[in-house]
């Protein structure tokens, strides 16, 4: 399972007799330089999944931007002719900039009416303040600010400066991605209660994939990993059984 956020108590709720291993993005702790290609992570964490189980099956299963790099993974342990039993993606997209033109504009339409629906039920200095925030990310000021006033000089091995660090790589690696054609099958899981994200999953990867498959489950992009989690390991748990049914499996847990 690849991403950025917390995953212990979703790994807890998925009900499989294989362990289920967290590999660390390179980079969390200061002492090395974070990627900032997907293809490069791809391989740093293949190289750690090497150590844990040398061949197949394998089951990948990505979230957000970490669904990119899990299908990144997929991919080279195709071309190199290994088994990979399951794929999945949980709620993941690639860069808008890699969306077709009618979609980036629905995209752009979809997000602008949340952010009204959103400054709508705020008081004025609320909503004022609202979208100056918006803005703000927007331009990439934020994470500049944060580096600048919020921590010292003498803080810059901390946790949260590394981190920064690492999230600035991500956000490069988002924007340069372009997923190639998968052989294989992707099976999707979507959030039912979010509208940041593409409505329609299928436009977006069914010409990337030789069989896709959606479902939706409860919550939003991020309840459904955090505090509304079990349906979604509901979901994976049936993924994992009826995909592995009597191999020998080790999943990655990459964050």
């Amino acid at each position: 399972m690849c991403g950025r956020a917390s995953f212990s108590e979703l790994a807890q709720h998925i009900q499989t007799e294989h362990p289920i291993y967290g590999i660390q993005a390179k980079g969390v702790y200061g002492t090395e330089e974070p990627f900032e290609r997907v293809e490069d992570m791809a391989e740093f964490y293949l190289d750690a999944l090497k150590e844990l189980q040398p061949q197949g099956p394998y089951a990948l299963i990505g979230y957000s931007f970490g669904g990119l790099v899990a299908l990144e993974m997929a991919q080279r342990l195709s071309q190199r002719g290994k088994d990979i039993a399951l794929l999945v993606l949980v709620d993941a997209y690639p860069h808008p900039r890699q969306l077709a033109p009618g979609q980036r504009l629905r995209l752009a339409v979809q997000r602008t009416r949340r952010h009204i629906s959103e400054m709508r039920r705020r008081s004025v200095p609320a909503a004022i303040s609202y979208f100056m925030h918006g803005l703000a990310r927007r331009l990439r000021l934020i994470d500049a600010d944060n580096r600048s006033t919020q921590l010292p000089e003498t803080s810059r091995s901390t946790f949260a400066r590394t981190n920064l660090s690492v999230k600035d790589s991500a956000f490069a690696a988002f924007r340069r991605y372009r997923p190639g054609f998968y052989r294989g099958k992707i099976k999707f899981v979507k959030s039912a209660s979010d509208s940041y994200f593409p409505a329609d999953p299928v436009a977006v990867w069914e010409n990337l994939a030789a069989e896709f498959e959606v479902e939706m489950v409860p919550g939003s992009h991020t309840d459904m990993v955090t505090t509304d989690f079990k349906g979604l390991a509901a979901v994976l748990t049936r993924y994992v059984g009826g995909s592995l049914c009597g191999n020998k499996l080790e999943k990655g847990t990459i964050e």
